[in-house]
């Protein structure tokens, strides 16, 4: 059973088709990368599966179990997570405090505790700071857990929304253009980042990019959009010798 099963997947804005019956599945263990120009649904396809969108038509399955019923809190709490294309960080918090809202879809608290202390409550704020703590030292951030967001460069931003999507401790992770942004020396770092995760954290990723050398160099299976249609899915080697692909979005050589 696949971990992620989109099925025949259809979302209209108006007169404006944004996904045309697509779909892939993603098996646990995987990276699956979405590629496409702007505008080809790649943004859609996560707001669907994260249930910022309702779709028109479709389906789509974590674990064997329909989301599409569900909140998109509840969607966390069944082991998925995502970053956005556009840093979505609370900017006048502290690095270490966006890292615990990430944390509070499993501790079922808030990162400012309860409001009339407890010892339950006092236990649990305290395993979500040591977990926060824990990836904040996994993604090499631990040392600016006091310092303000908005003081960061934003490929550190980028890596602090990383570290608060890991806090929920997902299974799936959904990246939205990860190395979008970013220096030539970052993007490596992330890269490399997001192979540690898979590998030693055991999370499956789902990510949208524009970078063909990143998708390329990390992930097992790509998946190709035009216009909302799914036109090509394969392994990267399949991807770049496939002539619709290459004239589309690669480039003849």
């Amino acid at each position: 059973m696949a971990l992620l099963d989109v099925r025949d997947l259809s979302v209209r804005f108006g007169g404006v088709i944004a996904l045309d019956g697509v779909s892939f599945s993603v098996e646990a263990g995987q990276v699956v990368a979405v590629i496409g120009p702007n505008g080809a649904g790649k943004t859609t396809l996560f707001n669907v599966v994260t249930r910022v969108y309702r779709p028109a038509g479709g389906s789509v399955h974590l674990d064997g179990q329909s989301v599409l019923g569900i909140s998109p809190h509840q969607v966390i709490k069944r082991g998925l997570a995502r970053t956005f294309q556009n840093v979505a960080l609370f900017r006048s918090m502290t690095v270490l405090e966006n890292v615990l809202v990430g944390n509070h879809s499993r501790t079922h608290t808030t990162f400012l505790g309860a409001a009339v202390p407890t010892p339950g409550a006092s236990r649990m704020e305290s395993e979500a700071r040591k977990r926060a703590m824990e990836v904040l030292e996994f993604v090499g951030l631990a040392g600016r857990a006091a310092e303000p967001v908005a003081s960061l460069p934003f490929g550190t931003q980028k890596k602090v929304e990383l570290a608060r999507a890991l806090a929920s401790k997902p299974r799936l992770l959904l990246l939205d253009e990860p190395a979008g942004g970013i220096s030539h020396e970052e993007v490596g770092g992330v890269a490399a980042l997001l192979r540690r995760i898979h590998s030693e954290l055991d999370v499956t990723v789902l990510l949208v990019e524009h970078n063909m050398g990143f998708v390329m160099g990390l992930s097992d299976h790509v998946v190709v959009l035009d216009f909302g249609r799914k036109i090509a899915e394969g392994t990267p080697d399949q991807i770049q010798r496939n002539p619709a692909v290459i004239e589309a979005y690669l480039g003849a050589a």
